[in-house]
């Protein structure tokens, strides 16, 4: 089959490789009919490369048609029309039962001391191979895929897969209250998206944050109220602007759904850099042990939130030195809340959204929809942010 492989620091190409069989009785083996391109798929693109392994299959945001399926998987059968979660869950161990499936403890790389296995992730959540790809081996299949209807196109569901429920959780984890403000820094998928169930679940004001005229835009035409980082001389500035419209207090939630990725800390671009040149088995430790993140965003939204707010981070960090301003947030007593998102914890409840009138408007927020062949192509225009793309899906 063919597959979008990773082969070094912005070098992703197709090749051909063994196609999946079953090998766990609790295994699946799916016809990927559309694979989502991910925000944090750019990490492993440039930021994230000294934990990859050339050849590494790459992608975590698939659905298709089961082709076959174990024993040990009562609930699917050939021709079902599932999609697939991000990461990878049995769904009855003690995490799971809890609501936290990105926890699951067995599936665990207990080894990197790490949580859940992920489709597509780096030796750190596994390495199990992803779903951008024409065909996609499924473990825990008892669990995981969530079964949709035939009929409307794949646009309808495929963002089931993280896009939703990551936005969905990220205005959880805010707790904005009814009618209360929230703000949205960044405005790529996540946060594009969040922005739109922050609306649908009752959030009075929502302010997003962004520099590309584009996500702006998208956001603008739904209500959200834009702020272009581009028109202010500092983060100082920014958080002025957005407070005297709250009151001089600041909002009551900020999501941050930017990351490590962050315009505005030069240094640690260089270190994450740094790293990313060096040998693995270097690269990989220095990554491990001393990796800093650019926290230009996470600094905004510490200032940004009002007092007694909270702060809700989507985006995905990885440093292990990071500086926290840790007396700000105790003197402000911001509340924190983190985490990948719990997909089938939320996707009963996302569901119902997912109608013919399409209230989240998932039926055209795919900007670009690129053969999986032209995948090289679609991801140095989604990391350069040319041709306006916000969110693209690769068709094998």
């Amino acid at each position: 089959m063919k597959a979008v492989t990773w082969q070094g620091k912005r070098d992703v190409r197709v090749e051909e490789v063994p196609d999946p069989k079953i090998q766990e009785p609790t295994d699946a083996v799916i016809r990927v009919t559309s694979a989502g391109l991910c925000g944090s798929d750019l990490h492993l693109y440039e930021v994230l490369t000294p934990f990859m392994t050339p050849g590494d299959i790459l992608g975590h945001e698939p659905m298709g048609v089961v082709e076959e399926v174990g024993p040990e998987v009562p609930g699917l059968k050939p021709g079902d029309r599932v999609v697939v979660p991000f990461q990878i869950a049995c769904g009855h161990c003690f995490m799971c039962g809890t609501g936290l499936p990105t926890q699951c403890e067995t599936t665990q790389v207990t080894g990197e001391g790490m949580g859940a296995a992920l489709f597509g992730y780096t030796r750190l959540y596994g390495a199990v191979p992803g779903g951008q790809a024409e065909y996609l081996r499924v473990p825990q299949a008892h669990y995981g895929p969530i079964k949709v209807p035939d009929g409307p196109p794949d646009d309808r569901f495929v963002y089931l897969s993280d896009v939703l429920p990551t936005a969905w959780q990220a205005v959880a984890y805010a707790d904005v209250p009814q009618g209360g403000s929230v703000a949205v820094l960044g405005l790529g998928p996540i946060g594009d998206m969040a922005c739109r169930v922050a609306q649908a679940k009752g959030a009075g004001r929502v302010f997003g944050v962004d520099r590309v005229p584009e996500r702006l835009r998208r956001a603008r035409e739904r209500g959200v109220e834009t702020y272009d980082l581009r028109s202010f001389d500092s983060e100082k500035e920014l958080v002025a602007a957005i407070q005297d419209e709250t009151g001089g207090r600041g909002p009551d939630a900020v999501i941050d759904a930017v990351g490590t990725e962050a315009h505005g800390s030069a240094a640690a671009k260089l270190v994450q850099q740094g790293a990313a040149i060096l040998p693995r088995a270097i690269g990989g430790r220095l990554a491990e042990r001393f990796s800093v993140d650019r926290l230009a965003a996470l600094y905004t939204a510490i200032d940004l939130v009002r007092r007694g707010g909270t702060i809700s981070l989507s985006g995905v960090y990885g440093g292990m030195a990071d500086p926290m301003p840790m007396l700000t947030l105790f003197d402000k007593q911001i509340q924190l809340r983190m985490g990948q998102a719990n997909v089938r914890r939320w996707s009963d409840d996302i569901l119902p959204y997912l109608t013919e009138e399409d209230p989240l408007g998932v039926d055209d927020f795919a900007t670009h929809r690129v053969p999986l062949a032209e995948a090289p192509h679609a991801y140095e225009m989604f990391q350069k942010k040319q041709d306006g793309a916000v969110k693209v899906l690769l068709k094998p």
